[in-house]
């Protein structure tokens, strides 16, 4: 299994227009964050998790011209507002592009990109098929996945355990149950929005725990924020199994 973190950033992304705080005016490119994504391969099946307004400038960056499934986590635009970009994949498979996500998601990507679902759509549309998920496994060419329900504030929305390998974010709270879900990891990929406490997002203190109580071989920290502070500050205050994630960083399993 290969993972690719395709962004790793918030909604706005880092820099953020107009700021000019020193992680927005870093030099290092470990400080630029597209909005949060990733890209898994395994066994010869190629997934997408989350489809967000940077989607093309990641596909074209990290050389990805083929998907077979895309897995979404919830319906915010940061995730969600790229999903026409996946029009030349549908163009090469010339079959429907795999959507899994939430009933309550897949009705958002109904309604927002409605032109994809009418019965005679113009020519260069895409086609999506929407597969709900539940609380049960489910399979993409062979490859069982786990959906991880937990809360975005108030919001139910999922992460994803494929093997050995999850990916969780937005997320500010999960259940004992969902815990269980989580252990004997390789690899965690859990979000950390920044140093002070947020209401609706871990911040690191609290991403850290998890990390601590899932123990995972492995663990990076995703859709973090220009508050979190210089990759390279941040950086040496981590556990030896935690890093900040980095846009295009791979991940071998």
């Amino acid at each position: 299994m290969k993972v690719t973190l395709l962004g790793t950033g918030t909604s706005q992304g880092v820099p953020v227009v107009g700021c000019d705080c020193a992680v927005c005016q870093s030099s290092d490119p470990r400080d630029v964050r597209l909005r949060t994504a990733a890209f898994v391969e395994v066994d010869g099946t190629r997934i997408l998790i989350d489809a967000g307004p940077d989607l093309r400038q990641q596909l074209l960056q990290n050389h990805i011209t083929m998907a077979d499934a895309i897995l979404v986590t919830h319906e915010h635009k940061d995730h969600l507002a790229g999903l026409d970009d996946i029009r030349p994949i549908y163009f090469r498979k010339q079959a429907p592009i795999e959507i899994y996500g939430l009933q309550r998601v897949l009705n958002v990507i109904r309604k927002d990109f409605d032109y994809a679902f009418k019965p005679h759509p113009y020519p260069g549309v895409p086609s999506f098929h929407l597969n709900p998920v539940k609380d049960e496994p489910f399979v993409v060419n062979g490859v069982e996945i786990l959906p991880i329900h937990v809360r975005h504030l108030t919001l139910p929305i999922l992460g994803y355990r494929i093997g050995d390998f999850a990916y969780i974010t937005d997320a500010s709270f999960i259940s004992e149950t969902e815990m269980k879900k989580l252990q004997g990891l390789g690899l965690l990929v859990l979000n950390a929005l920044r140093i002070k406490e947020h209401y609706s997002h871990f911040n690191l203190a609290q991403a850290l725990n998890i990390i601590r109580q899932l123990n995972p071989a492995k663990a990076l920290l995703t859709h973090v924020s220009h508050e979190m502070g210089l990759y390279e500050e941040v950086s040496v205050l981590l556990p030896e199994n935690v890093f900040l994630g980095v846009d295009s960083l791979s991940v071998e399993l």
